[in-house]
């Protein structure tokens, strides 16, 4: 009677540990989000026809960078892509996605390169951009960076304090980076430091606009390896 209660006993553990092995195995296994990051492209008056699409094409080329793309895959990021101008000229064009596989860079990357402009002949409003960005968070993936990419040619001409959305962002935990697209000099990189940047920002500086795609590369890559730093 004894042997059998014992026999007994070790089939319902063995069936236990069969269960829970089986279970272990249905159960998917969800993995966070490293950083949720917003892409944002400005198509104020200064941006041409032709220098929007060097802004979308290097977008489009940066995502499916192998580099890049493992990066993204590996931290579930999450991305979200916004057009800019003046005051009120704010558009979601690619609202949040979440990369969990090589098909969603492969889709947002589609999406970035066919994109049509939201804008034209339209001011620069730098900081009201920002705080619009910021807005968006309220529908983000729970993720454990929140980042906002801020590129630009120009200084502000319009709109609110780009130094108190500065400071409304880093209040929220948010960082914000640049790109820093420049005509002559660097002018506008100083600008992106003195005024657009969190202090735990940097800015990338883009010579031309023919330097964009090569700056939202090293960017991107940067924002979710932190290779660089």
């Amino acid at each position: 009677m004894a042997t059998d209660r014992l026999d007994l006993t070790k089939m319902n553990f063995r069936l236990c540990h069969i269960v829970t092995l089986a279970l272990g195995l249905a159960a998917p296994v969800v993995q966070a989000c490293d950083t949720a990051l917003i892409l944002t492209i400005d198509v104020s008056n200064s941006i041409d026809v032709a220098e929007y699409h060097l802004q979308t094409d290097g977008m489009a080329d940066a995502l499916i960078d192998p580099e890049i793309m493992d990066e993204l895959i590996r931290g579930q990021v999450a991305i979200a892509v916004i057009q800019w101008s003046g005051v009120g000229r704010h558009e979601v064009s690619i609202p949040w996605t979440r990369i969990r596989g090589e098909g969603d860079v492969i889709n947002l990357s589609t999406l970035a390169r066919t994109m049509p402009r939201a804008f034209v002949q339209s001011d620069t409003a730098i900081g009201n951009a920002v705080m619009f960005s910021l807005q968006q968070f309220d529908d983000a993936p729970v993720c454990k960076r929140r980042v906002i990419d801020v590129s630009g040619d120009g200084t502000p001409n319009a709109g609110g304090d780009v130094r108190a959305a500065r400071s409304t962002a880093e209040r929220a935990g948010v960082t914000i980076n640049g790109i820093a697209i420049e005509g002559m000099g660097l002018a506008i990189t100083g600008f992106f430091n003195r005024a657009v940047i969190t202090r735990d920002g940097f800015v990338i500086t883009a010579l031309t606009h023919r330097d964009y795609p090569r700056a939202i590369r090293a960017k991107i890559l940067r924002e979710v390896s932190r290779v660089l730093g």
